[in-house]
């Protein structure tokens, strides 16, 4: 079995391709990025899947992997709607034309309408999004592509991963510039360190450790199964659950006053997580997984509280990996450069 992947040099790309590797049934896997790694046990195409031709790269695929997307910089909704939108719509273009015979679509817990917190929602759930998260709207236009798609190709099979956020060490530098900004020290963000989380009514959320994530994946890839699979881990990160984690004490914070905080940190440019990310923390239901259990025989191995605290601990220390996409945080003069391209309203890919 080829596998090709867009995106494998991200999170979850990161520790899918070395577990596809591992697996009997995979006889070459392929990676697609705007920067390729610089060393690899795979072969690597250096390409943008909104302007690269991919046809030639998912040709005699027997699965594509689409991971590829856009975090940030949500202050430039045009190059994340180019990346995340467009990109999307020209992979699936690709395995059409190509007559790709699977394709296995990240999608997110941000696909998901707004739900309820104290039960847990089956796939069939409205993926409609959050309106005010353009990560969401994103997530939810992509899945009625993937919609489209299985229609015109209704002998295709199609898979669609809903993972909650992913965690793990070797993204710690990652998920900072994602979230928090090059102006906040990395290394104030630790475990002891942290005074308190907030206790905010409705802030709760999933997670799930990269290699479980990976291990969903593969089985998609490898499984004769079709449609969409929740991936989560547990415990559920609400605030009690967030403060035993990083040894932090609970303070009560209503809605509003969190929405106005990072709002006003994020038009000031303090930090990188725009005011709908605390929607998506408040909105998003929670997921029931008993689906990929049943059928990919899937059942996470982190517990969610160690993969949170592993993150922590790997932002304090400047963890990465030698990726473009999940390199160690910069210091020095790269520092210096990234805090001035935030200040001059730019970002980095």
């Amino acid at each position: 079995m080829k596998v090709v992947i867009t995106g494998a040099s991200g999170n979850v790309g990161s520790r899918l391709v070395p577990a596809l590797l591992a697996h009997p049934g995979v006889t070459e896997v392929v990676g697609i990025a705007r920067r390729p790694p610089a060393s690899s046990d795979i072969a690597w195409h250096q390409a943008d899947v909104a302007e690269s031709d991919l046809k030639p790269l998912v040709r005699g695929a027997d699965v594509v992997v689409h991971l590829a997307w856009l975090l940030v910089p949500s202050r430039k909704p045009a190059l994340m709607e180019r990346v995340n939108l467009r990109g999307t719509q020209a992979v699936l273009d690709a395995v059409g034309a190509e007559g790709v015979p699977a394709l296995v679509h990240g999608s997110s817990i941000g696909a998901y309408s707004p739900g309820p917190k104290d039960s847990a929602v089956d796939e069939s759930y409205p993926t409609d999004g959050i309106p005010s998260s353009l990560y969401s709207r994103h997530k939810a236009t992509a899945e009625r592509m993937v919609d489209a798609f299985e229609r015109r190709y209704p002998d295709r099979r199609v898979v669609r991963i809903r993972p909650g956020i992913v965690l793990q060490a070797e993204a710690a530098s990652s998920l900072a510039r994602y979230f928090l900004g090059p102006l906040v020290p990395q290394r104030l963000v630790r475990p002891g360190l942290l005074p308190a989380v907030p206790r905010t009514p409705g802030l709760a959320f999933q997670g799930v450790h990269a290699t479980d994530v990976a291990a969903a994946y593969v089985a998609a890839i490898t499984k004769p199964v079709h449609g969409a699979f929740n991936v989560a881990g547990s415990p559920v990160l609400d605030a009690r659950t967030m403060a035993q984690a990083l040894d932090a004490r609970e303070i009560p914070v209503p809605l509003a006053v969190l929405r106005a905080a990072v709002a006003a940190a994020w038009h000031a440019r303090v930090i990188s997580m725009d005011p709908g990310w605390v929607d998506l923390g408040t909105q998003s239901p929670l997921m029931s997984c008993d689906r990929a259990q049943r059928e990919l025989d899937w059942v996470p191995r982190v517990d969610v509280r160690d993969a949170l605290a592993e993150v922590v601990a790997g932002m304090a220390s400047g963890a990465g990996v030698d990726t473009p996409v999940l390199r160690p945080r910069d210091a020095g003069v790269g520092r210096v450069v990234e805090v001035i391209k935030v200040a001059a309203g730019g970002a980095r890919r």
